[in-house]
């Protein structure tokens, strides 16, 4: 049995003007929804991640303890819960399912959260990497509703070199002949596994592979990690719901909200909430530099870096002391 609900969003209108037809958004609940409905926490989830994947920083005892709060986290579209290439049928299948932004994302989930549950306000966003952008995006589309937010490893918007890294490993997956634009039969393997292996060199970095950490993990060696945890995690992803959310992740700006018309510093500025932006210190491709630059333009928010030599895997959970600090700023915050 699925250990999640779905929210049917009928025939949902995207930003760029295509329309998914019976759209749904796989979502799950954590606790308990108070009396005054002023426990709500919208955590979104990240790059190829789906709500198991949140689940390590929601625990009793932790900040995001559901004994307290009403955790709603939302399956990013394209992730193979909510539509995807892998579950919409022809003719927006496949490889000619829609380019989602995260606008779409976070109006779907704005759709969830007040039509399935109505509710008026959220006590906290948070989110790591994608899940971040989505974080963002909910503070500059509905300031009015969203008190405070804490997006860790992840930018308002992405990057120049940051679009040329995910060219390198989209590149990767493609070359593959079994990809076959898309419309492949079989998964296509190999550049399954390239795309791991170009991934593996951006996600952590330069000290936490020159310390060989990966060997304090449980790896034998550095081919066993790339193998084992890279190629491992990668090879049964399906290609074109990975592509999808790389569209998403590349064109993500949270300038390009209708209502701002393109001006991403207007955006930012119009974000409300209280936020701790925390990028990883040692992040390749959500530079703390993004983040500062983006913090200076918020009225009401706090640059905290993660000091870490994990890279953007501060943010991942594998890591107690950056679990920890994490944990640590979303207690302050909530607490604020």
């Amino acid at each position: 049995m699925a250990d999640y609900e779905n929210f049917e969003l009928g025939d949902l209108v995207l930003q760029r003007g295509a329309t998914l037809r019976r759209a749904t958004l796989a979502y799950k609940t954590y606790g308990n929804l108070n009396e005054d409905k002023s426990n709500v926490i919208v955590y979104p989830t990240r790059f190829g991640g789906r709500h198991t994947d949140n689940e390590w920083l929601i625990s009793e005892g932790m900040a995001l303890d559901p004994g307290r709060y009403f955790v709603i986290v939302p399956n990013m579209l394209g992730n193979g819960l909510s539509s995807s290439p892998s579950n919409t049928p022809a003719p927006y299948d496949r490889a000619r399912f829609p380019h989602v932004t995260v606008q779409d994302n976070v109006a779907a989930q704005h759709r969830l959260v007040t039509e399935r549950f109505g509710i008026e306000k959220v006590a906290l966003v948070v989110g790591y990497s994608m899940g971040a952008q989505q974080t963002f995006q909910w503070g500059a589309s509905y300031p009015e509703m969203v008190e405070r937010i804490l997006p860790f490893c992840g930018a308002a918007r992405t990057s120049p070199h940051n679009f040329v890294f995910l060219e390198g490993v989209k590149a990767a997956l493609m070359a593959d002949a079994a990809f076959k634009g898309g419309w492949y039969d079989e998964p296509p393997a190999t550049g399954l596994r390239a795309f791991a292996r170009v991934y593996a060199g951006w996600a952590l970095s330069q000290t936490f592979y020159r310390e060989r950490v990966y060997l304090e993990q449980g790896y034998s060696s550095l081919e066993d990690y790339l193998i084992a945890s890279w190629e491992g995690n990668y090879v049964g992803k399906d290609a074109n719901n990975l592509l999808a959310m790389l569209w998403t992740w590349q064109n993500a700006d949270i300038g390009l909200t209708r209502r701002f018309d393109g001006d991403f510093e207007v955006a930012l500025g119009a974000i409300e909430a209280k936020a701790i932006v925390m990028p990883g210190e040692t992040d390749l491709y959500f530079t703390p530099e993004d983040s500062e630059y983006e913090v200076r333009r918020m009225p009401n928010a706090e640059f905290r870096p993660i000091p870490s030599i994990w890279g953007h895997f501060a943010g991942s959970g594998r890591n107690l002391a950056d679990v920890r600090y994490i944990d640590d700023a979303l207690r302050e915050l909530l607490a604020s």
